[in-house]
Order: C-alpha cells, then sequence, then structure tokens
C-alpha cells in the first residue's frame, strides 16, 4: 500500500477545457496535479523505476503532472487525479522479475521440425501441378 503525505502533493483548481457550455467558463472545476518524485517519502526503488517510466505525465525534472477535468465538480476531479497518481505509483511498486533464459527440450525441438515439414508438405500440394 502506497501512503503519500498531502504536503508531498500540489493540487491546483483551474478551468477545464473543451465543451461544457457557460459552466466552463465560470467554474474552476479541473485538477492540476503535480508530485515531485525526488522529494517525496517514496522508496529509492520505487523513485528510480518511476523516473525509468517513459510517461508523457513524467517531466524532465522529475515532477508527475497530471490533469484531470472529466467530472463536473472539483472535488470527483482531486479524487480523480489523486486516484491515477496512486496507480502510477503502484504500477512500479512491485521489482520486475527478472527473465531467466531456457532452452527448449529436445522433444519440443523434434515436435516443431515434424510439424514444419508436415505444414510445408500440406502447401506444396496447394500449387499448381506443371505437366511435363
Amino acid at each position: 500500500m502506497i501512503d503519500i503525505k498531502e504536503s508531498e502533493i500540489e493540487m491546483m483548481a483551474i478551468r477545464a477545457q473543451g465543451a461544457g457550455g457557460q459552466n466552463v467558463n465560470k467554474v474552476s472545476s479541473a485538477i492540476h496535479l503535480r508530485f515531485d518524485i525526488a522529494a517525496s517519502s517514496l522508496l529509492p526503488s520505487i523513485k528510480q523505476r518511476l523516473l525509468a517510466l517513459r510517461d508523457k505525465r513524467i517531466t524532465l525534472q522529475g515532477v508527475i503532472v497530471i490533469k484531470a477535468q472529466a467530472h463536473r465538480t472539483q472535488d470527483m476531479n482531486r479524487l480523480d487525479a489523486y486516484a491515477r497518481l496512486i496507480s502510477l505509483i503502484e504500477s512500479v511498486e512491485q521489482e520486475p522479475i527478472e527473465r531467466k533464459a531456457t532452452k527448449p527440450t529436445r522433444a519440443s525441438r523434434l515436435r516443431r521440425l515434424t510439424d514444419k515439414k508436415k505444414m510445408g508438405e500440406t502447401k506444396a500440394l496447394r500449387g499448381k501441378k506443371f505437366l511435363d
């Protein structure tokens, strides 16, 4: 479980873009969330994996920027932005398992070659027949 302090998250209310009538012009319901990875209290391994991610939401300075404007209310957008931040961090929380190189067994190699030979013979029968 990820535990992020509120002081590490910077949320700003901004005006949403797009359709929505006059409400869009009057109400600042969209949320602009900023989270500095380096200055956070996350584990160093999680910070390293976050910074290694090739995600457009992470700036070159190592700040996660999330804009939430899907909902009409500021509170719903705030919850949405926070949930998206948590899901991004949780995606790198578990260390990836290193792949161990293995070799195919002798039986599987033989099966592959016999199947390959049989398929080649089937395809050869599909061609045009020429009379000599």
